[in-house]
């Protein structure tokens, strides 16, 4: 038996007493087609979930605002070392790119977004970053080059912050080579803040006996938790009000509740569920989105649906 939902196929069957519903997905033309007829139909004037790191959406919870100030503090008392971790999907990228918005001119910044390099790979991204010439033919070149900017910038009384995102995924060699940048210092200062940004796999890494000496010399440390309910009712709000929601668009207690257990708090996944409820929304010609819209289209993105 075959249905048409939303532009795809879907292929019906029984189990137990529902009707499981198997969908192909859509393509990306019929996807961002019906997308863009939601904006319309709801009074958007542009997609409120979307994935990207737009900054103009940026919401920040009160978990987000204490891990910023964790690290605006460790960067301007020149702490060293700072650890950020938090859950796939809780908003670190984001919260690093924030960051360099606060921080001011005389700080000179550097931040590596794919951190599975080898040593002298990460020392050519790092030096490259500051803008520096990366094309020195091994680390011990670059690590001097390295050291020199640091000093220059040390006697203009600036402040260098190198932030590496997924730091998670560094390997030991590389992690202990991040900790012997850490001993460009002078008597009295760092010459170098560095960030590092993970998943909690990261806190399990540097547990380890021989990253002791890196762990001793992490000055802040701050653990991002997930948003609670009352964050995901206020995320929601925020993000329709940003795309231009006439207020039309009724958001229930029970929807954002749903949003909330699915998702379990985390941005992302927030933003995946609530961009497939405004698709749903479009498709039932509803403007109004509750608990069981919510569980629709979470059950789509997992590839089913269940119909009672």
């Amino acid at each position: 038996m075959l249905a048409l939902l939303c532009g795809s196929v879907a292929i019906l069957c029984f189990r137990g007493e529902d009707l499981l519903v198997r969908r192909a997905p859509l393509s990306y033309n019929e996807d961002n087609r019906s997308r863009t007829m939601y904006l319309e139909f709801l009074g958007l004037r542009e997609k409120p979930f979307a994935m990207t790191a737009d900054p103009s959406f940026l919401y920040l919870s009160k978990k987000h605002r204490e891990a910023l100030s964790h690290m605006v503090y460790g960067v301007r008392e020149r702490k060293g070392f700072i650890e950020i971790t938090g859950e796939v999907g809780t908003g670190k990228t984001t919260l690093c790119k924030v960051l360099l918005r606060h921080l001011d001119p005389t700080t000179k910044t550097a931040l590596i977004l794919q951190p599975t390099l080898s040593e002298l790979q990460l020392l050519q991204a790092v030096v490259q970053d500051f803008g520096l010439n990366p094309m020195r033919t091994n680390g011990f070149g670059l690590f001097n080059q390295l050291n020199r900017f640091l000093l220059e910038e040390a006697e203009r009384s600036n402040n260098v912050v190198l932030i590496i995102d997924e730091a998670q995924n560094l390997s030991l060699r590389v992690l202990e080579q991040i900790r012997i940048l850490s001993n460009l210092e002078t008597d009295k200062e760092k010459l170098i803040q560095i960030i590092l940004v993970g998943q909690p796999q990261l806190r399990e890494k540097l547990s380890l006996p021989a990253l002791e000496q890196l762990r001793q010399r992490i000055g802040v440390r701050y653990h991002m938790m997930p948003l609670d309910l009352d964050e995901v009712r206020t995320y929601i709000e925020h993000r329709l009000r940003v795309a231009g929601s006439d207020g039309l668009l009724e958001w229930t207690l029970d929807g954002v509740e749903e949003v909330y257990r699915c998702s379990k708090g985390i941005p992302r996944l927030i933003n995946l569920i609530c961009d497939r409820c405004l698709l749903a929304c479009y498709v039932f010609r509803v403007k109004r989105v509750d608990g069981e819209i919510v569980r629709y289209s979470s059950r789509e993105l997992s590839g089913e649906v269940v119909v009672s």
